[in-house]
């Protein structure tokens, strides 16, 4: 893409992270007659791969960037006519005058299978095997429920239309397989969320702010563990009555997830959830997820929100405070929020 840098564009070699970053189109608020408005799209942790001075225009750069796509395609060529502009959530990040979007070959070689060790497989999957034909190994949509050492449900993923490539006995115990098969869960995990996950897996989170030692993208992931465990789990416990006082440790606020991770170990304990966006900080204030308002909340060391999440960014560019948001969406709930800096 040819750009005008920005803050965190880079302009030496070296593979810069990003991390998400937001991709709106100049031109959205004149929409082709008779096609729908393109609103913003996101790209998944990038990074920087390359970056080069353009040899028409020395004010700009054409800039590499490697990133998972959240969108469903490469936009129309009328939405570009006025160039795109990047941020990250916090700060502009520059405005592109053109891009282009490389994918890979189709035939690029795909990755071995994805194991299940130590697979205790039911009767009707032990039925499959027996027969061995492609029929009876295809599984259709299958879910994957992962538990941790309790043998608690932490989360889930789908896996669809897999098939058992290979299987055999497993060296984890008699009785067990190790079973091939063709296709992954979604979404994946990646390698380096794995410290996260492991964090969970073998002993879920007993301390508060366990979290805060995590970087951005992987508070993400913690994030997204404790909101998967916190829906199911507070929707079979009772909300606790009104009128109790929460405390709200606000030390490690240093960007958006951090502040959805600390309320919600200031309302349900360590790893606990409380809402992760503001629709859905509003469902859990209406009841069925821990609390009843009307409540009091302290919010600790309120200045490092204030100074980290009062400067925030809207995917369509729009300058906002989440900070005087949360804030305000909680007195609206009737919740009294006292600061204490």
């Amino acid at each position: 893409m040819r750009a005008v840098p920005g803050k965190g564009t880079g302009t030496g070699t070296g593979a810069d992270r990003l991390g998400d970053i937001w991709l709106r189109p100049e031109a959205d608020d004149r929409c082709p007659e008779g096609s729908e408005r393109l609103d913003a799209w996101r790209l998944v942790d990038v990074r920087v791969t390359g970056c080069r001075r353009d040899p028409a225009d020395a004010a700009r750069w054409d800039i590499t960037i490697d990133g998972v796509e959240d969108f469903y395609g490469e936009p129309d060529d009328p939405y570009l006519e006025a160039g795109v502009r990047l941020h990250d959530g916090r700060s502009r990040l520059g405005h592109c005058r053109d891009l282009s979007i490389i994918l890979p070959p189709d035939d690029e070689p795909s990755g071995p299978p994805f194991q299940l060790l130590g697979c205790a497989p039911s009767e009707a999957l032990s039925a499959a095997l027996a027969t061995g034909t492609r029929r009876s190994l295809r599984l259709d949509e299958a879910e994957l429920q992962i538990l941790d050492h309790t043998g608690a449900r932490l989360s889930d993923r789908l896996i669809s239309a897999p098939e058992i490539s290979g299987w055999r006995p497993s060296p984890l115990g008699d009785g067990l397989l190790d079973i091939d098969l063709t296709q992954g869960p979604y979404p994946q995990i990646p390698v380096w969320a794995r410290p996260v996950w492991n964090r969970w897996l073998t002993d879920p989170p007993t301390e508060p702010n366990l979290w805060a030692a995590h970087p951005a993208r992987e508070r993400e992931q913690w994030f997204d563990i404790a909101r998967v465990r916190g829906c199911r789990r507070i929707h079979h416990t009772p909300d606790r009555p009104a009128g109790r006082v929460y405390d709200l440790d606000g030390r490690y606020i240093t960007d958006d997830i951090g502040l959805y991770c600390a309320l919600g170990e200031a309302i349900n304990g360590p790893g606990g959830y409380f809402g992760g966006c503001l629709n859905a900080l509003a469902d859990c204030l209406s009841g069925r997820f821990g609390a009843t308002t009307p409540f009091t909340l302290h919010w600790h060391h309120a200045d490092v929100a204030r100074r980290n999440v009062s400067h925030c960014l809207a995917p369509d560019g729009t300058a906002y405070s989440l900070f005087d948001e949360v804030i305000a969406l909680l007195e609206e709930r009737r919740v009294e929020v006292v600061l204490h800096e």
